[in-house]
């Protein structure tokens, strides 16, 4: 049996451990509702976005957009992927699940072009010898508009300049406070087909599009992109949030049931070393006597 002293050390230990997973717990769940809150308040305008490219489509089906360009013309084809991960770990499996839907996917084809949200991704294909062609620092812990922004203006040029043919986002989508999952979206180039049924109502009378449908798509498409990636990151982020609060959550209970465990066995220390102690009085004693 442990002395009282190595008892009480590890005790103390775990309380400080206790108190450090506790408060990781509270803190994400801090940012879970301020990241929530942001999308709520941004998600409407992104939904007219997609309904109004909509009913563009319904309306002129036979146009012809840089954005909708499937160039098929390529039997080799450059891809893009904008991986989102973390930067930090302590989140349960949230990081290996992304790593390990984004590898299936590099693995399909050999002209790929890796752009890395988060440092866990960067640092893990960085040790794997794969390289990361763009970084976006600060990101994955602070999603906003303007850092959307500017990724998604990064990955339009490319698209443009035809350095890339397909453009593919991976994260993590928050299903329920308890359950989320990896997924990979299409970014570029945009497929008509995912927009069917997305026609506002209003727009079923005869439209014009002034001063033309490319005018229009060329502001439309860029924000919808960025709407497209600033969701992304909102999810990621919120379900690193909920996969940190529930690890912490088991660590806090874990911690719990060991200091329950200890304090008994500390109990039997303290009351076998004064078991010892009055059997060694009355041994004296007896002695004097």
């Amino acid at each position: 049996m442990a002395s009282i002293k190595e008892i009480q050390d590890r005790i103390k230990s775990i309380q400080d451990t206790r108190k450090i997973t506790n408060a990781m717990y509270l803190i994400s769940s801090s940012k879970l509702k301020k990241a929530k809150k942001r999308h709520d308040e941004t998600a409407p305008y992104f939904d007219m976005l997609k309904s109004t490219i909509a009913a563009i489509i319904e309306h002129t089906p036979s146009f012809e957009h840089r954005f909708f360009d499937n160039r098929e013309n390529k039997s080799v084809r450059n891809e893009g992927y904008l991986i989102i991960t973390g930067d930090k770990g302590l989140c349960g499996s949230y990081n290996h699940n992304v790593i390990k839907l984004a590898e299936e996917h590099l693995s399909k084809n050999d002209n790929n072009t890796l752009f890395a949200v988060g440092q866990m991704g960067r640092k893990y294909f960085a040790k794997k010898g794969i390289t990361v062609d763009e970084e976006f620092l600060y990101t994955a812990q602070k999603p906003n508009i303007h850092r959307s922004g500017a990724i998604s203006e990064t990955l339009i040029k490319l698209f443009e300049e035809g350095y890339l043919d397909d453009i593919y986002l991976i994260y993590t989508k928050s299903i329920s406070p308890i359950k989320s999952e990896p997924q990979i979206m299409k970014i570029l180039p945009l497929e008509r087909h995912s927009f069917n049924g997305m026609g506002h109502d209003r727009y079923k009378q005869t439209t014009t599009f002034s001063p033309s449908v490319d005018v229009v798509m060329d502001h439309l498409v860029p924000n919808y992109v960025r709407g497209l990636i600033f969701g992304a990151l909102i999810e990621s982020f919120s379900s690193e949030q909920n996969s940190r609060m529930m690890a912490m959550d088991a660590a806090t209970k874990s911690a719990d049931d060991m200091l329950s465990a200890l304090s008994l066995e500390y109990n039997r220390a303290r009351q076998a070393a004064i078991t010892q102690e009055m059997n060694e009085i009355v041994g004296g004693s007896q002695s004097l006597s």
